[in-house]
């Protein structure tokens, strides 16, 4: 007997909602109604014959025949998207985001390698705050992106951590009395959450001094004689030193950075794995 194919839109209505845990998340990624994607759910478990998800009005999860076709589900997607480059003569493309606090100096060496690993992989990266990569990455818009680690996520593979500390101009001086002048990125950046949580348990003064849009402006504030700021030692600006011993200041811990990822093979996964492989040398102490 032959078997009607699957209908490949209605498979990646499934991953969505399965990857997402909520039809409201999958229709938004995907840009149509939830009512689209209920229907298209519908269609694809009558077409296997089984319940795919067990839902409730707060909650949705995989059945257990769900959660076995899952990854077969995503290698399906994978191997027609693999199949429809090769036939339309496009070049693959891999769309990844890094985290200001993450991409450093270094980020000219890191593509090199990605792009020595496969001169014809189009590489696309896009720079922002962590908790902003993670939400375009659930939405399906990155299929990877390197990022702090964030609170509520215990996914994503550890890359290396990094040893944060208080920095200032040399120049600087903490006037006594006064609150610390603190520069940071703006919520809801983990390192700010962080570096406030533990001057408030130290019973630190301190107050913000200046707010940026990104690593590079907050940098340029401490060097400016703005106030100190919570940074990683390899994204200092020149002639930068750590002044948290000589205030008294809460150590800072080593933070991790992570890779999450959906990519599994292929060259983008090649690419992935050179860029990870740099990165650990790149941020190396």
């Amino acid at each position: 007997m032959i078997m009607r194919p699957l209908d490949l839109d209605a498979v990646q209505a499934f991953v969505r909602i399965a990857e997402l845990g909520s039809f409201t998340r999958a229709a938004e990624a995907a840009r149509t109604t939830q009512s689209a994607v209920s229907l298209k759910l519908k269609r694809l478990e009558e077409r296997l014959g089984c319940r795919l998800l067990e839902r409730t009005p707060r909650h949705v999860a995989l059945s257990a025949q769900g959660a076995s076709f899952l990854e077969h589900a995503r290698e399906l997607l994978e191997a027609h998207d693999r199949a429809f480059a090769v036939l339309a003569g496009a070049r693959q493309r891999l769309t990844i985001g890094i985290s200001d606090h993450v991409a450093g100096p270094e980020l000219p060496e890191l593509i090199a390698r990605m792009n020595a690993q496969d001169p014809q992989l189009l590489i696309e990266i896009r720079i922002g705050s962590s908790g902003d990569l993670l939400q375009s990455f659930d939405r399906r818009e990155l299929e990877a992106v390197v990022v702090r680690q964030h609170v509520g996520r215990s996914d994503g593979e550890i890359l290396t951590e990094e040893k944060f500390g208080w920095y200032a101009a040399p120049n600087w001086q903490h006037r006594a009395g006064e609150p610390l002048p603190v520069a940071t990125m703006p919520e809801p950046c983990g390192v700010r959450v962080l570096a406030g949580q533990l001057l408030d348990e130290a019973g630190v003064p301190w107050t913000e001094a200046f707010v940026g849009g990104g690593v590079a402006a907050v940098s340029a504030a401490v060097m400016a004689g703005l106030g100190v700021a919570a940074l990683a030692r390899r994204m200092l600006p020149f002639g930068a030193i750590n002044v948290g011993p000589t205030l008294g200041l809460p150590e800072l811990p080593r933070l991790p950075v992570l890779l999450h990822s959906r990519v599994r093979d292929g060259r983008p996964r090649d690419a992935l794995v050179a860029l990870s492989a740099a990165f650990r040398s790149a941020v190396r102490d």
